[in-house]
């Protein structure tokens, strides 16, 4: 189980992504609450354990119809963990998604795919369509927006970002930057600067209407709008450009949403060409 929602390309699983959003949809319309104990609401004889699990985050265990989680990762972790094994719960209750899957997949990658899908759940549980819609309606594709599903939903960073992006129709990157310690024998970064500490994407996410990435780990140069929202703690949104580690800067309408040592933010790809910015 990762504390992120799948982002990777379904394929084959697109019907049973589509599948899994639904049950897990459904399941969380009939909650009192999206608190942790509100969660297993739905799930009747089930019980909830918090105990030490050392590197495991969380498990179902069916037979016994009791859900575990490590009680020493941190809170939103333990939300995630909690809604990815109630995710679990469901598709074991449905018998033809089980058997989809058994058709498209063995071994490995049959326990690949349902872990995918029982994080597609857990997105679908704590981060409702409704809530994305509204915020995206609210704030546009930026990193207020960002920074309000991060917050309403009590997730991580990386596990909000994919949602939104995978809601976000416009061509939009969103990324989470913070200072980092460069690894020593990294070479400097595009502007010259030596390794050592520097503001770089930890996390970064496209929405399907963007044909481009950005790599974690790409630097931001100083004067960009990124570091400067940083700096002062004041949230910018101007065009600028998107940083790519290559070198290459693509122009772009820059939205930064500064968090204490994070910079929530959002690219959204001019649909025209035009000059790169000086």
């Amino acid at each position: 189980m990762t504390d992120a929602a799948s982002h990777d390309p379904p394929g084959p699983l697109a019907p049973a992504r589509a599948r899994m959003h639904e049950l897990a949809a459904r399941y969380a319309q009939t909650l009192p609450g999206l608190d942790t104990h509100s969660l297993m609401a739905g799930l009747d004889g089930v019980t909830l354990n918090f105990m030490p699990m050392g590197e495991r985050d969380g498990a179902y265990d069916p037979e016994h119809r009791v859900i575990l989680i490590n009680s020493q990762v941190r809170p939103e972790r333990q939300r995630f963990t909690l809604a990815h094994e109630i995710s679990h719960a469901l598709l074991l209750q449905d018998d033809d998604l089980l058997s989809d899957l058994h058709d498209l997949f063995e071994g490995e990658r049959l326990e690949g795919a349902i872990e995918t899908l029982c994080n597609v759940g857990a997105a679908a549980i704590l981060m409702p369509d409704a809530l994305i819609t509204e915020l995206l309606a609210r704030f546009g594709p930026s990193g207020r927006a960002l920074a309000e599903l991060i917050r309403r939903a009590e997730v991580s960073a990386s596990t909000a970002l994919y949602a939104l992006a995978g809601r976000t129709e416009a061509p939009v990157i969103y990324a989470v930057c913070a200072v980092t310690r460069l690894d020593e024998e990294t070479p400097g970064d595009d502007e010259g600067r030596p390794a050592g500490r520097a503001l770089t994407v930890r996390v970064s996410g496209a929405a399907p209407g963007a044909k481009y990435s950005l790599r974690p780990g790409t630097p931001i140069p100083e004067n960009h709008p990124v570091a400067v929202a940083l700096d002062t703690q004041i949230p910018l949104a101007q065009a600028s450009y998107i940083p790519f580690r290559s070198g290459r800067r693509m122009p772009a309408y820059v939205d930064a949403f500064p968090e204490r040592r994070r910079v929530l933010v959002s690219f959204a790809l001019q649909t025209r060409p035009a000059k790169d910015p000086a």
